[in-house]
């Protein structure tokens, strides 16, 4: 079973790619560290990929397909995938697909989170973490038990990020519109879409999802 989970930043993508690992067996990839590990390994397409970028030029589509390509000929990946960050675009995906076809593969759900865009704002304006232990933490969702000590290793430095701001977030929203809007009639004509609701709670959504993968 092969997955793409789309959603704009803070819609739960994470959280729920990684229940939907632990639930059917999938693979989570994400092009972005794909290219970041054959970079690191010093292979000929993460040489060749690190030139483009260090030009300021794209990975060409035909690369991440092959690489795509070649993971999944691994037996780990034996049960399907979950993509992300990949598609972006309509080229991408009839590429994406053309490349399930030859393996006798499709991509069987396309699965957009939707939520409302100041419900995002909130969500990720109001998170921060441990510097000691990374443990995540909210102003309003998840306090800890101690106000500024963590719950988990008790270290009294607890921080955020730098572009976990509104004008930074609202931003993010735009360009994930952009990135992601053209691809999104493709995968409705074809069948494969389906958008959940995204502003409820994560159990609720992931029994939602699981309903989606269970009717086929």
């Amino acid at each position: 079973m092969n997955l793409i989970l789309l959603g704009p930043p803070g819609a739960g993508k994470g959280t729920q790619a990684e229940r939907l690992v632990e639930e059917y067996g999938l693979v989570q990839l994400s092009t972005g560290e794909m290219l970041r590990q054959e970079i690191k390994a010093g292979s000929e397409i993460g040489n060749e990929a690190k030139k483009l970028m260090d030009a300021g030029q794209l990975v060409p589509d035909d690369m991440i397909i092959g690489l795509i390509s070649s993971r999944m000929d691994g037996e780990e990946l034996a049960k399907g995938i979950i993509l992300d960050g990949f598609p972006r675009t309509t080229a991408q995906a009839e590429a994406l697909d053309a490349m399930l076809s030859e393996k006798g593969q499709v991509m069987d759900h396309v699965i957009q989170i939707d939520v409302d865009e100041d419900a995002i704002v909130e969500r990720i304006c109001g998170r921060f973490s441990c510097a000691e232990c990374g443990a995540g933490y909210h102003d309003t969702f998840l306090k800890p038990a101690e106000e500024g000590v963590c719950d988990k290793c008790g270290n009294t430095e607890l921080v955020r990020r730098t572009d976990d701001n509104e004008e930074t977030v609202r931003s993010r929203l735009v360009a994930y519109r952009l990135q992601t809007a053209p691809i999104l009639p493709y995968y409705e004509k074809n069948g494969s879409l389906t958008t959940v609701d995204g502003n409820r709670p994560m159990e609720e959504v992931l029994d939602e999802i699981k309903g989606v993968i269970a009717a086929g």
